[in-house]
């Protein structure tokens, strides 16, 4: 963890694209299912979305996704580097990605956490964050993904 450096986060630069997804790989937030090649991209087509960088003497240090869809704002893919964790690095992400939402009228912020990650429910918590009685649903809209979704799941699964 760096000590004593200016945290700066501002939105990615095109050229740290390949980066930031290794540095999200890296933290385990990418599954098989979710491309985050994609992902970026359609985030840098959209003005309703953006990457968020943490550097620390230039160096990515964090990353994460946020946007927003006029009702409320949604987080994701928020990534820390191991070296770099517990120096409130994910702290300054959440309040850049909710300083980023606000300014563009998005009155509360949405995340999903996976269940089994317990770690990161606590730091959500210690946040400020509540589970919501809600049960997140989905539908792959594209037959043939949805297919694919669907092995890719299985497989994840069996190998864990």
């Amino acid at each position: 963890m760096s000590v004593g450096t200016a945290l700066v986060i501002d939105e990615m630069d095109g050229a740290e694209r390949a980066a930031i997804i290794s540095l999200w790989e890296r933290c385990g937030l990418t599954r098989p299912w979710n491309d985050p090649v994609a992902d970026v991209a359609l985030a840098e087509r959209t003005e309703s979305a953006a990457v968020l960088v943490a550097r620390r003497e230039g160096r990515i240090v964090g990353a994460a996704m946020t946007g927003h869809d006029g009702h409320r704002g949604a987080l994701y893919y928020l990534g820390v580097d191991p070296d770099e964790r517990r120096g409130g690095v994910g702290r300054a992400l959440v309040e850049a990605a909710e300083a980023w939402c606000r300014a563009r009228g998005a009155p509360k912020l949405n995340l999903l956490v996976r269940n089994e990650n317990q770690a990161v429910l606590a730091f959500y918590k210690a946040l400020g964050y509540l589970p919501t009685d809600s049960i997140s649903l989905y539908r792959t809209l594209d037959p043939e993904r949805a297919e694919r979704e669907r092995a890719e799941k299985a497989a994840w699964a069996a190998s864990r």
